[in-house]
Formats: C-alpha cells, structure tokens, sequence
C-alpha cells in the first residue's frame, strides 16, 4: 500500500476511548500506539530488528541530544535518521523543549530568540529556537515533528503557566511558519496548562488557527499524580479535533496508559520499559517483578514461555536474577526486550477490546494489577 501522505483515521470509538490508524509513507502507526524511547538514535539495548519483532511501528527521538551527538552534520550525511540507525519505520521527534524543563539549570529561555543552553557535555553555548528546533528536526528527517515549547515544571503558580502558554503559543506560530506545506510529514502542536482546564483550554484555543496535524498534551509526567493527570485528561479532549491524533508525552506505566486512553488518548512514549529493564524490573500480566529479589534465585520459569524473542521463553527467572546480580550487559538487553515486548502486546490486546468494544472490561480487569 503505497502512501503518500500524512493522515489519521478514526475506526470506532468506546464512549471516550478511540480505535484507529495514523498513515505515512514510511508505514502504518495502529493506534492507540506505544513509542519506545530512542533518545540518541537508538532504543537502549534493543536492536532494530528485534524492535520491529516486538509490532513496533514508531519510535522517538530526541532533537536536542542528537543535535549535540552525534550532530546533524552526520546525521544528514545518512539522509536522515532512519538510516543512520537502521530503521524503516516511522521516528517522532521531541523538539528540545522538554529538555528545556529538564536542564532547566543549564538554560534560560528569551521569548523572542528561544532556549540559550549551556551545553552538558561541554559547557559550550547553543540557541535552540523555534526556527532552529524544525530545521534540525528536518535534517534528521523525522515523520512526525514536535513545536517548540516551554514546558514548566509541576506548579500551581497561575502566572508561570500562563507565561508558558503565551511562549509556547509564539514559538508554536514560528514553528509552523518554518515547517512549510509538507503532506508527506506532520507537525504537532502542544498544549500546556498544568493542571489547570480553564489555561488548558486557552492553550489549546491560541493554537488552534495553526491547523497542526495532531496535538499533543505536555507538561504531564512532571510529578503530578495519576488521579490529577487522568482528572486534566478527563476535562480537555472533549475540546481537542476529534480527527487528529492525540498525544500525552512522557508517559508512563501501564496503568497511566489504560487511563489516558481511557479517556481519549491515542499516542504515548516513555523510557520506563528500558529504563526498568536495566535495572531488573520486569513488567507482566500479573504486575511488575523485580528480578533483583532474592526470591527468583532458584526460580526455574520464564518471564514469558511464549515469547520468541531472543529464545526469551528459554532464560529462567534464576538465570536473569544472576546476570543482574553479576551487572551482565545481557541482563538488560534481556529484561528490555521483554518489556517492550510487553508494552506492544498490550497496546495490541487494548486494540482487539477497542474493536470488539470490550474496552471497558479490560480496563476494569487491568487497572488495579498493572
């Protein structure tokens, strides 16, 4: 099936929760869809093709660690990313303004040029602006782009929020500006907010004109709580286009994505598969298990006997408690794998319930294990 350009369909609907398909030229996003996390080119400890294995459709990159290494310079010199890491398949790429949250020590943020960082590999000075954000995000040849914006960390202070809505709202037009007409790839905005509806629902009403290809929800994942998060989440995509994507960034655990789908959510990404994985958290249909546990130290079965990944059904649980034990690199090439691939067939069993319209049921079974 030959596509040629970017779009999203709505197949069916559970009350709020949403089946359907987002469709680019590099493949086929189903959705609700998971990203893997591939900060600097590569999703940590994983290869591609064991990514693609596990029902991967796309991952997430990162614009400004990539713009520091290896450097756009040698990205583009491979045509874009996808290349350079050996992967067909669709690349999100995060613009830097989380980042500017993150690093917030190494940063300061001037309305009218962008984010002047200090760089944390060298202490050397780079501007991130808008403009700068879509052209690296073009280099590096992304399918999906995110604007720039200004995510502030968790507050209630009504005044920084606002301030971050009316940056993000400018950097948002200056983005848009810069990425052109290009019906191959899409552009996303982002609305912030915090916690608050009422700044939410301003955010959401300054970008809209913009006419971007999907939006997405930020400044969650920043020390909020799960019931404030799934509350916001509750209140605003009622308001968001019922015929573009949706996208919650940076979340989160299997029960943060059974909730934000819940109530309308159709894109998530997060390091937590990986990130547990490498330190011997493994995540199954029975909850999480921590492989460090002494417990597991003559246990003689499987994370998963049904797996074919990396003969992954062949490794006991023993097995993988030694090599954590040990620090063998294996362990967390293993235990990521089994996480990713877990985090896939759930976004998979979510889908066949979405399709049947037993989303409801799953949901109950789930919440309260995961």
């Amino acid at each position: 099936m030959l596509i040629k350009k970017f779009c999203f369909e709505l197949i069916t609907q559970n009350r709020k929760a949403r089946l359907g398909k987002i469709y680019t030229p590099r493949g086929i996003i189903d959705t609700p869809a998971f990203m893997p996390v591939g900060t600097l080119g590569t999703v940590k400890s994983i290869f591609t093709d064991d990514l693609i294995k596990t029902n991967t459709q796309i991952i997430l990159g990162n614009t400004y660690h990539l713009m520091l290494r290896p450097g756009t310079n040698v990205i583009e010199k491979f045509g874009g990313l996808h290349k350079f890491m050996n992967w067909e398949k669709p690349i999100l790429t995060d613009s830097g303004g989380f980042q500017i949250m993150s690093l917030s020590k190494l940063n300061q943020i001037d309305y009218k040029i962008g984010a002047i960082f200090k760089s944390h590999i060298d202490g050397k000075k780079i501007i991130l602006s808008p403009e700068k954000s879509i052209q690296i995000q073009k280099k590096i040849n992304s399918d999906i782009l995110m604007v720039l914006d200004e995510c502030p960390k968790l507050t209630r202070d009504k005044k920084i929020l606002k301030n971050a809505i009316d940056t993000s709202t400018s950097w948002a037009k200056r983005c848009k500006i810069e990425f052109g007409n290009n019906k191959k790839k899409a552009l996303f905005g982002i609305v912030q907010g915090g916690l608050y509806k009422d700044l939410r629902l301003e955010s959401l009403e300054k970008i809209l004109p913009y006419e971007f290809d999907g939006y997405a929800l930020g400044g969650l994942a920043v020390g909020e709580t799960q019931e404030q998060m799934f509350k916001i989440l509750s209140e605003i995509t009622d308001y968001l286009p019922i015929n573009k994507p949706r996208y919650v960034m940076g979340i989160g655990t299997p029960t943060d994505l059974l909730g934000a789908i819940k109530y309308g959510i159709d894109m998530f990404d997060c390091v937590l598969p990986t990130r547990s994985g490498r330190t011997g958290l493994a995540f199954t249909w029975k909850g999480k298990i921590n492989l460090k546990n002494s417990k597991y130290k003559y246990d003689t079965t499987p994370l998963n006997d049904d797996s074919n990944l990396r003969g992954l059904k062949y490794y006991s649980k023993s097995y993988l408690n030694h090599l954590i034990k040990t620090n063998e690199i294996l362990a967390s090439m293993l235990i990521s794998l089994h996480n990713v691939s877990f985090y896939q067939q759930f976004m998979c069993e979510i889908r066949k319930h979405l399709k049947k319209g037993t989303f409801d049921r799953f949901y109950n079974k789930y919440i309260k294990i995961l």
